[in-house]
């Protein structure tokens, strides 16, 4: 199994081999560029998406800075809306569903290392999935850890530090982010 299998799966790989440094430097080039580009140079955006991302749906927006580790890991449905300075370390799938908004500064971290400092310093790390589902509102500065999934029509509040799945129709806040209230869809 190669090390960017072990990544996708799951198991404890190692990130620092040839293919997997490569593909970072062209997803890092892609952003470079991406942030680059005047606002008004919408279909030069569009195609520089369709370049980076694994898949994006109509009417995709992202503002820059926008910073990724791979983007083919990254899958957004429709209307999806990211604000300035999102990273995205997407070591395994990121999937966003239709109508996603996402505030300014947030990051969403499918990459964790091990606690014990030996192993850790061998250059081990392992990567989770994150999935969003349909109508989900990210306030400012949210982080969102690997391994968790958030379900539909749900809205998490600036500042959260998202660690657990997050159930359908809530609006949830805090570090570690906790269920505020049920929201009406």
């Amino acid at each position: 199994m190669s090390e960017k299998e072990k990544m996708l799966s799951g198991k404890a790989y190692l990130p620092n081999t040839k293919e997997l440094i490569n593909e970072r430097f062209h997803a890092k080039e892609l952003c470079v560029e991406y942030n680059s580009l005047q606002p008004s140079q919408m279909l030069k955006k569009s195609v520089l998406l369709d370049r980076l991302l694994g898949k994006v749906g109509k009417n995709p927006n992202i503002e820059p800075n926008f910073f990724c580790d791979y983007g083919y890991n990254i899958e957004a449905g429709d209307n999806l809306y990211i604000n300035h300075n999102c990273v995205m370390l997407d070591c395994n799938k990121i999937t966003f569903g239709d109508n996603v908004f996402i505030g300014p500064n947030c990051g969403f971290y499918c990459a964790e290392h091990p606690l014990d400092a030996k192993t850790r310093n061998s250059g081990i790390e392992y990567a989770f999935p994150i999935k969003v589902g349909h109508n989900v509102w990210f306030g400012g500065n949210v982080t969102v850890l690997g391994g968790v999934t958030i379900g539909d029509n749900v809205v998490i509040g600036a500042g959260s530090v998202v660690t657990k799945d997050i159930p359908s129709g809530v609006a949830a806040v805090g570090n570690p982010c906790r269920i505020l209230k049920n929201i009406s869809t």
